[in-house]
């Protein structure tokens, strides 16, 4: 995109047909990345068993931890790219890509080294038994050697997104999905690795895909591109990204406690199976998060950008939209899991015990999910129009003040349904939180419109 051809559509083409040109490639490609994780789980469960699908469980904290990585320095530079956009400063727009290749780099390769240096009793800490840890030191010691291309390829597809290619983002994930389906099979099956062909599948896919990434952003009639003078990092730029992306670190950090406190929970309570069941519920019930996440990333460049263009009636109506459909594709995931657990849950897995506990949890879980796509658009509401501070209140409050404590309190009065039911009450009561907050900041828009 060249400088002529800057995305000024975000503050004059209507709303509707933006949120749809921005959110449907970014709903493909965050359903295709939950469809790649889906895949890999029933590539493990079928062609190395449930014991391999608990150990993938585990490894859950770690994957988490360095997502919250990644959205520290990729989400947070994204929103603020958007906003310069909208301010139509576009030197600082080309040095925030060049931060944030260097910070990726800079944080991937630190996290692998610290992570490898004590993977094992890191995860028999996550609740991994003699059982499991094979399959989940296999698994974790594979992805940590290639967590900066992993790093790297999310933070340009951030960047791809936020500065007017949409499309192209969608289809780096999308080719990510396509290779490691073929891999994955090839690897575990054809090759007999075991889970460390899902592993390697993974890794290979994203440094194909990060290779065309770099080819797109090397092209000098690009709007932004890599040239010399932008890799410097710059205090504000780092000050700024990691602020507002701060809110997505803090909510994956987070969830990196909550999958501890689950695990453990579910381990005094059911065993090693219970924990594989986790995987299959945390597995399905993320194609559905997912998808409001794609709503999320449509809605952000174009609520970040008529914010930063002072035009606060459009970002009044990016957000109700959002919120309708985030509402309509929770509720069907709802139904969906309440009409067929048995059917899902057989998608993974053909061992009958691990099946009836994967059943309980997915109906206990979903319990309240009509609900929980507006806290989602809520909390990037606030991160998308740089307010770091709210988004990141949202954030703690569900993760840290109710289902915290739910967790430790629960599972004694009510053995693996306290385990299950505390995501759902948590959920419920960061909704109320969220309609609060959210009240107050449309009357302050309001105010200033």
């Amino acid at each position: 995109m060249t400088k002529e051809g800057a995305p000024i559509a975000l503050g004059t083409e209507k709303i509707g047909k933006l949120l749809m040109q921005y959110a449907i490639p970014a709903i493909i490609a965050m359903t295709a990345s939950s469809l790649y994780n889906i895949t890999d789980s029933i590539f493990i469960g079928h062609g190395v068993g449930s014991m391999a699908l608990s150990g993938l469980a585990i490894t859950f904290p770690l994957m988490n931890l360095a997502a919250a990585f990644g959205s520290l320095v990729g989400m947070g530079a994204a929103t603020l790219l958007s906003v310069r956009l909208g301010q139509k400063d576009y030197d600082t727009a080309n040095n925030i890509l060049g931060n944030v290749f260097v910070l990726n780099l800079i944080f991937g390769l630190a996290y692998s080294v610290v992570i490898l240096l004590f993977l094992k009793p890191i995860l028999y800490f996550f609740g991994a038994s003699d059982s499991t840890l094979p399959y989940a030191y296999d698994f974790m010691q594979i992805l940590l050697c290639g967590n900066v291309f992993t790093h790297m390829y999310f933070g340009l597809n951030a960047m791809l997104r936020s500065s007017g290619h949409p499309q192209k983002a969608m289809f780096a994930t999308i080719f990510t999905v396509m290779i490691n389906l073929v891999l994955n099979p090839l690897f575990i099956f054809g090759f007999g690795w075991g889970i460390r062909g899902s592993a390697f599948a993974t890794i290979i896919s994203q440094i194909i895909v990060l290779l065309w990434q770099i080819y797109i952003f090397s092209d000098r009639n690009n709007f932004i591109h890599l040239k010399k003078g932008i890799y410097r990092l710059k205090k504000n730029i780092v000050k700024d990204s990691l602020s507002i992306g701060m809110a997505p670190f803090l909510m994956n950090a987070a969830s990196c406690v909550i999958v501890v406190l689950i695990n453990q929970g579910l381990i005094r309570n059911g065993g090693d199976l219970a924990v594989g069941a986790y995987g299959i519920v945390n597995r399905t019930a993320f194609l559905f998060v997912m998808i409001v996440m794609g709503v999320n990333q449509g809605m952000q460049p174009i609520a970040g950008y008529n914010y930063g263009a002072g035009l606060y009636s459009r970002v009044m109506e990016v957000l109700k939209k959002a919120i309708i459909i985030a509402t309509v594709v929770m509720a069907t995931g709802f139904l969906l899991i309440e009409l067929f657990p048995h059917a899902v849950a057989s998608v993974f897995t053909t061992d009958n015990e691990l099946t009836d506990l994967a059943v309980m949890g997915l109906r206990l879980v979903f319990m309240f999910y009509p609900l929980i796509g507006f806290q989602m658009v809520t909390s990037t509401f606030f991160q998308s129009i740089g307010k770091p501070g709210k988004a990141i209140f949202l954030s703690v409050t569900r993760q840290v003040l109710f289902l915290i404590p739910c967790l430790l309190i629960l599972p004694g009065l009510w053995g693996i349904n306290g385990v299950w039911l505390s995501m759902p009450i948590a959920d419920m009561v960061s909704v109320i939180v969220s309609l609060t907050l959210l009240i107050n900041q449309i009357k302050k828009l309001k105010n200033i419109g």
